[in-house]
């Protein structure tokens, strides 16, 4: 299939297709005589799970050593469960910072009283410069 039909069934654009073989997440097929490159049907299958382990939040870095384990013969299942674990803890660490981010933001946000402040005097601008103390 072409380059272009790859990217249609896989529901990606043609610039992620190439942006995939660029970073070596997947090989670029063999260009024949007639100039166009014939994508193999498997590719389909591969975007596919590259896009969802984006999804989970794993890097092209991390999908491509999922990639690898997918297809080695001595990889086990509990290789796999130790990537998905790491991202797991990842994940949950994110959450935390998210958590304090919206902590410190309700906080900043209660500095400002009413909102008729003019921009000189907002409270909330001033917990910016002075490192989050409202004064």
């Amino acid at each position: 299939m072409t380059i272009g039909l790859l990217a249609k069934r896989s529901d990606v654009t043609v610039e992620t297709v190439k942006f995939y073989e660029k970073e070596g997440i997947l090989p670029k097929p063999q260009k024949p005589s007639s100039g166009f490159r014939s994508y193999p049907e498997d590719y389909v299958s591969r975007i596919l799970f590259i896009k969802r382990a984006q999804e989970l939040g794993f890097t092209l870095r991390e999908v491509k050593e999922l990639l690898k384990l997918k297809v080695d013969k001595k990889a086990t299942c509990g290789q796999v469960m130790k990537k998905a674990d790491e991202k797991i803890v990842e994940v949950e660490q994110k959450i935390k910072d998210l958590q304090q981010m919206k902590k410190s933001l309700k906080q900043i946000r209660e500095c400002c009283e009413d909102g008729t402040q003019t921009l000189t005097e907002c409270p909330i601008l001033e917990c910016f410069e002075t490192n989050g103390g409202c004064s």
